[in-house]
């Protein structure tokens, strides 16, 4: 499964609470659209470190990096070829 399909299930299962998974595009904002509120992003924050073995700082947890599918799989990238290199 790759890094969109797993955060898309992620999403769907524990947020939207939806049996026909995650009906949003992959750049609609999660705090703009409900779906993930301040408490929620952590919840967010403990899944990629769990899923993904990356470290997120403080200072990361933001909107460019957390608001949307996209803009998670771009950071989950980006951090994935730091710890790589």
């Amino acid at each position: 499964m790759d890094i969109k399909q797993q955060i898309r299930e992620f999403i769907a299962e524990n947020f939207l609470f939806s049996p026909d998974g995650f009906d949003l595009s992959d750049d609609a904002s999660f705090l703009d659209e409900g779906v993930v509120d301040s408490t929620g992003t952590l919840e967010v924050v403990m899944f990629v470190e769990e899923t993904f073995g990356i470290v997120v700082g403080d200072d990361e947890i933001e909107p460019e990096n957390f608001d949307s599918v996209n803009k998670l799989v771009a950071y989950i990238a980006r951090k994935s070829e730091l710890v790589a290199s």
